[in-house]
C-alpha cells in the first residue's frame, strides 16, 4: 500500500513541489494550503506522515501539530520552519513534532528525513504486533526507582506515571536497555530517530534535557541519565 502523507504549506510552489518528489517516492499525497484545511484533511484522511509548515495562515503550525497530536498520537509529523532559533525548534517538538526542518533545506535532505520516520513507524508497527502477539504478558525494565512498561509505553517512577512523547519514551528505553553504556549524539540519532546527520546533534540535547526535566528529581546530579562530558550521554549501572 501507498504511505498517505499530508503536505500543509502555504506556498504553492514549495507544495507542488513536495507533492511531486513525495509521489516519485511512491508515496499517496493530498496538499492542505491553511491551518484548518489542514486539521480537516487530517481528521478525514489519516495520513501516515505529515509535512507541516509553521507559519500557516488562519491557524498557526504549532496549534495545528497540537491539535493533530490530540487526534492521533502515533502519527509522523515534519515540521517545517523559516526560523532558525533553538526556541522554536524547541517549541516544535514540545508540541508533539516527531522531527523538523528549517528554510531552505535540500529536497533530498527532506526525503532521507521522511523515509527516517517510515523507518520509525514500521518499526513500532512491528513492535506492536509483537506486544499484541504476547499480551498476556507484562514485560517491564525495572532501573532502580524507575520502570518501563514496554507494553504501554509508560515511564513509572515510585508508582506516579511520567508523561512522556514517544521520542522520549524510544530515548528512555535505548538507554535503559544498556546501562553503563556511553552513546553519542550520533549514534542516539541513528538509534531512536533513525538517521544520522551532522549538524543536528542539539536534537539529543533538546531531548535529553526534557526528558531530564520529567525523571529526575536533582538536574544538578541525574539519577538516571549521565553526561559523559566530550562523548555523550548513559544511562546509570
Amino acid at each position: 500500500m501507498k504511505r498517505k502523507v499530508l503536505v500543509v504549506e502555504d506556498d504553492p510552489d514549495i507544495g507542488n513541489l513536495l507533492q511531486m518528489h513525495l509521489e516519485d517516492a511512491d508515496c499517496e499525497v493530498k496538499l492542505a494550503s491553511t491551518g484548518p484545511d489542514g486539521v480537516k484533511v487530517f481528521s478525514e484522511w489519516q495520513p501516515d506522515l505529515v509535512v507541516l509548515d509553521i507559519m500557516l495562515p488562519q491557524m498557526d503550525g504549532l496549534s495545528v501539530c497540537r491539535e493533530m497530536r490530540k487526534q492521533n498520537e502515533a502519527v509522523a509529523i515534519l515540521m517545517l520552519t523559516a526560523k532558525s532559533t533553538e526556541l522554536d525548534r524547541v517549541l516544535g517538538l514540545e508540541m508533539g513534532a516527531d522531527d523538523y526542518l528549517t528554510k531552505p533545506f535540500s529536497l533530498a535532505e527532506l526525503m532521507a528525513r521522511v523515509k527516517a520516520l517510515f523507518r520509525r513507524s514500521d518499526a513500532l508497527l512491528k513492535a506492536q504486533e509483537h506486544q499484541d502477539k504476547q499480551s498476556s504478558e507484562q514485560v517491564v525494565l525495572t532501573r532502580g526507582r524507575l520502570q518501563i512498561d514496554t507494553q504501554k509505553h509508560q515511564a513509572i517512577i515510585d508508582s506516579k506515571v511520567v508523561e512522556l512523547t514517544a521520542r522520549e519514551f524510544d530515548l528512555l528505553l535505548y538507554l535503559a536497555q544498556h546501562p553503563g553504556r556511553v552513546y553519542s549524539r550520533a549514534q542516539l540519532l541513528d538509534a531512536v530517530w533513525g538517521y544520522d546527520h551532522d549538524g543536528y546533534e542539539h536534537t539529543v540535547n533538546t531531548h535529553i534535557n526534557r526528558l531530564r526535566n520529567k525523571i529526575e528529581s536533582n538536574l544538578s546530579e541525574p539519577e538516571f541519565v549521565h553526561t559523559v562530558w566530550g562523548v555523550g550521554y548513559k544511562f546509570a549501572e
